[in-house]
């Protein structure tokens, strides 16, 4: 951080926070929801509304499912889970922890760094795994033990072939593992070292491909739109393909901001990805969205949005660039900070929840009604999205206040179960079909 930003005075701060709370609220008529979303004009500010919705206990509570479902918590007292993983044989892994660390460059940097830390957990990441046991599927897990620890900001987590893979803010590391084992011992093999200069968007998201030859990593921007400098965005906002025998990498999508999740859709065995767009552009520009990786795909940033249309904040312009970027598949709504993917495989839950993908919502920090904060269903009909998307789990968000915010979803196509990661109560929700 530079100086002036270092001597700002406490009264400078307190009067961009009350600027920083105020500002227009969205439209309700645009339909910022599929593969056609309504786009306003563009509202850039000084300071952009900001708003974070503070924490609050559950008090015995739990989410709202839809009617035939239940839900329940899994695993409590958690230090801030984040992405999931099913194990061949039913067990759970957990990745906890905490990374990032980027230096603020702006003073809305600042300010958006108090707002955000009011809507975070006050405790410590783990950085570790947790491996949670429930071989009779009755909800209470008999067996609950730190899988392996010490680590660097888990957060992608793969099996394939005898290995547990596991991607850490700066590298994809590999330990041998079989399901039924409770514990690690042996130091992690790197596979291959990630970005990680600044670590602005540090979450490293992963999947294996359906023939597990390959490993797919999402590597967030290091800005929102590049004010950092281009130079410091080298081999980020993207998708890389990982060999898994060799460790060699290409990249398969650029302009990708930050990709968060990453899942196969089981009817295709092609790769999808919820992505995190740009802010300060308005309370609904830039929708986050839901797409297929397409391989060779640019997906605009930090030149253009939703396609072609420019960000005036960036220059200089590079309109050879931006006239091949593409439009994603499905928008999810701006802002609604979509952190879990993953889709329903073998007939899911059957009915209206038999084929497609639950999403995980953790909730805006950037516009003053809130987004987000919340799991959702996107149906899907020949590997495609289908429909607007159906409220799944809700109830995160209650008198103004978060109670949770989830993260990673996981779906479990034996035990029929979903679990969904809740990074602010520090706790594993299982849905599941009552009876």
């Amino acid at each position: 951080m530079n100086k002036n930003i270092l001597a700002a005075s406490a009264a400078t701060l307190a009067m961009a926070l009350t600027v920083a709370s105020c500002g227009s609220s969205s439209d309700p008529k645009l339909n910022q929801k599929g593969a056609t979303p309504d786009l306003p004009r563009v509202n850039e500010t000084l300071v952009p509304a900001m708003k974070i919705s503070p924490p609050a206990a559950w008090n015995g509570e739990t989410p709202t499912v839809p009617e035939g479902f239940t839900i329940s918590a899994f695993a409590t007292d958690l230090k801030i889970p984040r992405q999931m993983l099913v194990l061949p044989n039913g067990d759970v892994l957990v990745a906890e922890g905490r990374g990032g660390g980027a230096p603020a460059v702006r003073p809305k940097d600042v300010i958006a760094g108090v707002i955000k830390k009011q809507g975070n957990t006050k405790i410590d990441g783990g950085n570790r795994i947790t491996l949670l046991r429930d071989a009779n599927n009755d909800g209470v897990p008999e067996l609950r033990t730190v899988l392996v620890e010490n680590l660097n900001a888990p957060y992608g987590l793969a099996w394939v072939d005898g290995y547990l893979y596991v991607a850490e803010q700066d590298a994809l590391v590999r330990f041998p593992f079989q399901p039924g084992q409770t514990g690690i011992a042996t130091p992690p093999e790197r596979v291959t070292e990630l970005p990680s200069r600044l670590n602005h968007h540090w979450t490293k998201a992963m999947t294996a491909s359906a023939d597990g030859t390959k490993l797919y990593v999402g590597i967030g921007s290091n800005s929102n739109i590049g004010e950092r400098g281009l130079e410091v965005e080298e081999e980020r906002a993207v998708v890389w393909e990982i060999d898994r025998a060799t460790g060699a990498r290409r990249t398969i999508a650029t302009g990708i901001r930050n990709p968060t999740a990453l899942a196969i859709e089981p009817g295709t065995s092609l790769l999808w990805s919820v992505v995190n767009e740009r802010d300060e552009l308005g309370p609904q520009l830039v929708p986050d969205y839901l797409t297929q990786v397409k391989d060779g795909a640019f997906y605009g940033w930090p030149y253009s949005y939703w396609g072609q249309n420019l960000d005036p904040r960036v220059m200089p312009q590079k309109p050879d660039l931006v006239a091949r970027a593409i439009k994603p598949d499905y928008a999810l709504g701006s802002h609604v900070a979509a952190l879990g993917l993953d889709f329903a495989r073998n007939g899911g839950f059957g009915g209206p929840f038999a084929n497609g993908a639950f999403i995980g919502m953790h909730g805006s920090w950037n516009r003053q009604d809130p987004s987000g904060y919340k799991v959702v269903f996107v149906p899907f009909n020949n590997g495609r999205p289908s429909g607007q998307p159906v409220d799944f789990a809700t109830g995160f968000l209650k008198d103004g206040k978060a109670r949770g915010r989830p993260v990673g979803v996981s779906f479990d196509q034996n035990k029929r179960i979903l679990l969904v990661a809740d990074d602010l109560s520090n706790t594993v929700w299982r849905i599941a079909p009552r009876g």
